[in-house]
């Protein structure tokens, strides 16, 4: 790795770049993403990570808010879509593909395959002038609420946090990671590489997503770095192959899933011993040990972050011995806040805050985070940057929570509460978390902002509603027609199965108009962010129609 970051490092050298220039990166997680990482850095050079599924746009966005000089990107194809808006991005002067690229004679000559660029030999890797408070890299914020934001991350930010989170999370140098959440995420980039490189840990590259079931059973990794949906997925196909269980087997796997959960309490002095707990060598051996080992049979610890965990997913893993942790963390906190340790761990909770991170609770009940992992401000924005940070150091974090023996546990987002008419107050997240656990339900968003109730937006699994549809004698291909006299038959059906997993919120969060969807909302048609959370302005905007059909006989409905 050394040799290779040096050919990456003696290739950026030849470039002419100045310390603090910023260069991009826009490639998938892999040992050359690292080796420029690490070049670029040991000369001072500024790291812009880039997600390869985002749109053209909010790339060209970033390159052009942050000045990036250089762009390392996967293939031609992607340069094929930016370069017609060169024009926008002057301060570009190479751009390198790790493909087969062709010199392109309009763009100068700024664009090279890396098989040409990158030197068979490196120099002696260089590493930097050792001040830790240099700006060393610029992460842009997935833009939920707005155009991208870049988070300006000193050295020091990022070493702290890795620091600091393990004195919370004991890793070792036995330990092997396997890494599949994008290295342009910054929970993948601090937890999944530097973490595991402070301490001297293996990590290896996941092929993709799609080949991530296979790759955790060949690689067998003993931690794993994950967000919610990956654990939801698992889930739901557990429970998915489940029905096709016979009765006493379905009664096995509950039965295993309660003394599992009820020995996870007793081990954390949380429970008290009982006599089913005798049985969990046998209960392990017939069936959470087949489950561990589809997840490669070694895992020690699990991480969730990057979205709230629900209580459900979390004791469902946990009730099969799989040890998932809960941990929370913005990108302006470099980016870990807090993390469950395996001993204490709490997973209605975000865990603890880690040493050194100051933390309290405003009297909007908003989380404030104080410490040295508390980002420099935001790129070429002080406005945004005073808007976060006050004068007295605090982060604004945006979520509202409540530390309850010294563990957090979030209540909301400030900027997400939805308040009904009535004055009710309303988390959606948690609800919309809660309703694509039935795999009907691919994407959810709740609204009903200054209405009388709440609505929803619901996409479609496309197989699941093509085989209810059939049930219901309805078309496939229209499932949201008003006057249909079909619809309110699909809406009691719709309802029900969103009630089933509404069970444990307050009566008054109830949907109760629900608009079924079969268009997907991706990066592609701006919908969501690459970190797959959904842009509610953009979406509501989008379907303005439907929503207004929800809200026909309540025009006061100011969501839109």
């Amino acid at each position: 790795m050394q040799q290779l970051a040096g050919r990456w490092q003696k290739a950026l050298k030849n470039e002419g770049y100045q310390p603090g220039d910023r260069v991009a990166v826009l490639l998938n997680n892999s040992p050359n993403w690292v080796a420029f990482d690490q070049a670029a850095m040991g000369l001072g050079l500024v790291v812009v990570p880039l997600f390869v599924n985002d749109n053209p746009e909010n790339i060209i966005h970033i390159l052009q808010d942050s000045g990036a000089k250089f762009l390392l990107l996967k293939e031609a194809q992607t340069w094929q879509k930016l370069k017609a808006k060169k024009d926008q991005l002057p301060d570009l002067t190479r751009v390198v593909c790790m493909g087969e690229c062709p010199k392109n004679r309009k763009s100068g000559g700024i664009f090279m395959p890396a098989s040409i660029w990158l030197p068979e030999i490196g120099d002696a890797m260089h590493y930097g002038d050792g001040d830790e408070k240099k700006l060393a890299t610029v992460i842009y914020t997935s833009g939920t609420t707005g155009p991208a934001k870049g988070v300006m991350l000193s050295h020091k930010n990022i070493l702290m946090n890795a620091y600091s989170s393990l004195r919370l999370i004991p890793v070792f140098r036995e330990d092997l990671f396997l890494s599949f959440l994008p290295l342009s995420h910054a929970l993948e980039r601090m937890a999944g590489y530097y973490l595991p490189m402070m301490a001297g840990s293996k990590v290896a590259f996941a092929r993709s997503i799609a080949d991530l079931a296979e790759d955790l059973i060949t690689i067998k990794p003993t931690l794993l770095i994950s967000v919610p949906r990956i654990y939801e997925r698992i889930l739901l196909k557990i429970r998915e192959k489940l029905q096709s269980a016979t009765p006493t087997q379905k009664n096995m796997f509950n039965y295993t899933l309660n003394v599992g959960w009820r020995r996870f309490l007793y081990k954390q002095g949380r429970g008290n011993w009982q006599p089913s707990m005798l049985l969990w060598p046998l209960l392990d051996k017939l069936v959470a040990t087949k489950v561990r080992e589809k997840l490669g049979g070694r895992l020690r610890t699990a991480v969730c972050g990057g979205a709230h965990l629900s209580s459900e997913v979390a004791q469902f893993f946990i009730g099969l011995d799989i040890p998932v942790v809960q941990g929370y963390g913005l990108t302006e906190s470099s980016p870990v806040i807090s993390v469950n340790p395996i001993e204490e761990n709490t997973p209605e909770s975000v865990g603890r805050p880690l040493p050194g991170v100051e933390t309290k609770i405003d009297s909007n009940g908003e989380l404030l985070v104080r410490g040295e992992t508390v980002m420099m401000g935001y790129w070429n924005n002080p406005q945004a940057t005073q808007e976060v940070i006050d004068k007295s150091g605090w982060l604004h974090t945006g979520d509202q929570a409540q530390i309850d023996k010294h563990h957090i546990h979030l209540t909301g987002r400030l900027k997400e509460i939805i308040v009904l008419s009535n004055g009710r107050k309303i988390p959606p997240s948690d609800m919309e978390a809660s309703i694509v656990m039935d795999p009907l339900f691919e994407q959810v968003l709740i609204i009903g902002e200054n209405a009388p109730y709440l609505s929803a937006l619901v996409v479609l699994n496309s197989a699941k509603w093509r085989y209810l549809a059939k049930q219901l004698n309805l078309d496939p291909n229209s499932p949201n027609q008003p006057n249909s006299p079909s619809y309110q038959k699909l809406q009691g059906v719709l309802l029900k199965r969103i009630a089933t997993n509404l069970k444990k919120f307050p009566g008054f969060a109830k949907v109760r108009v629900v608009s079924p969807i079969l268009e997907p909302w991706t990066v592609e048609n701006g919908l969501i962010t690459p970190t797959l959370k959904p842009k509610r302005k953009r979406i509501l905007n989008y379907f303005k129609n439907q929503v207004e059909q929800m809200y026909k006989d309540h025009p006061v409905f100011s969501g839109v």
